[in-house]
């Protein structure tokens, strides 16, 4: 007896198959595997041991025990000690070399702004985060991030954010210290936080006669470090002068009149 499809089939001028085994599906194509770029490697009496980018890395940090607050910014009043980034790169770049490490950037994002200076004059600020690649000798990867940031007035802002982003990444995933003494070595009582003095105070205690010599020159510190040396004040004649020159000036006369 045949069946309604067969007869379909038939009249549509093809057969069927009524029993038998189905056909076999057809083969499915095999990608080649991905090609192993260490296949051929032949290690040289230089070439760094083939580990783990985890443990390259912890072998870099290692050997870089501190680096030390060795460069020192003094202008306009501002004086700080820091740690430069050729002297992290200096320190970093043979060490990555000797254990196969490789730090790349993978990608920039930078935005930009403008700053005015007490000058009057314009520099253009520049901000970026830093996707880096840190690679190991077998070639895998630890992806990192770094923010930097940086002020010029020519057109190097872009150039000198990616290279604090670089200093701040060696630094922070390296966990690099200073050498410096803990500040928590010292214990201080917290008080009633003091308000913040005017530039005009300072001026009125320096012209004080009652003012010592040693008093104003202590000031000229507080000034320092307020970064208020070149704040502008009316002085005893009513003309304007900063504060870096109205303290010598009053500090010599001081001076000069008690000999």
């Amino acid at each position: 007896m045949t069946t309604i499809a067969e007869r379909a089939a038939a009249a549509a001028g093809r057969t069927e198959p009524t029993s038998g085994p189905a056909e076999a599906a057809p083969p499915v194509e095999e990608h080649p595997p991905a090609p192993d770029p260490l296949a051929d490697y032949e290690p040289g009496d230089d070439d760094p041991e083939m580990v783990p980018v985890h443990l390259a890395w912890l072998r870099v940090r290692r050997e870089i025990r501190a680096i030390a607050k060795g460069a020192e910014y003094n202008e306009r009043g501002t004086r700080y000690n820091y740690r430069a980034a050729d002297t992290v790169v200096q320190y970093f770049g043979p060490v990555t070399l000797k254990h196969g490490v490789n730090v790349l950037s993978h990608r920039v994002e930078a935005t930009y702004g403008s700053k005015a200076t007490k000058s009057g004059s314009t520099m253009r600020e520049c901000t970026v985060i830093v996707t880096y690649h840190i690679a190991g000798p077998k070639g895998d990867v630890l992806v990192v991030q770094s923010a930097g940031e940086a002020l010029d007035t020519s057109d190097k802002s872009t150039t000198k954010a990616q290279t604090v982003a670089l200093r701040n990444l060696l630094l922070n995933n390296g966990l690099i210290p200073t050498n410096d003494r803990d500040p928590d070595a010292d214990r201080i009582e917290r008080g009633i936080d003091a308000p913040a003095r005017s530039a005009e105070s300072y001026r009125d205690e320096i012209l004080d006669k009652k003012t010592s010599p040693q008093r104003i020159q202590q000031i000229g510190y507080e000034v320092s470090n307020a970064r208020m040396l070149q704040t502008k004040v009316q002085n005893e004649t009513g003309d304007w002068e900063t504060l870096a020159s109205l303290g010598p000036r009053i500090y010599n006369e001081r001076v000069g009149g008690d000999q």
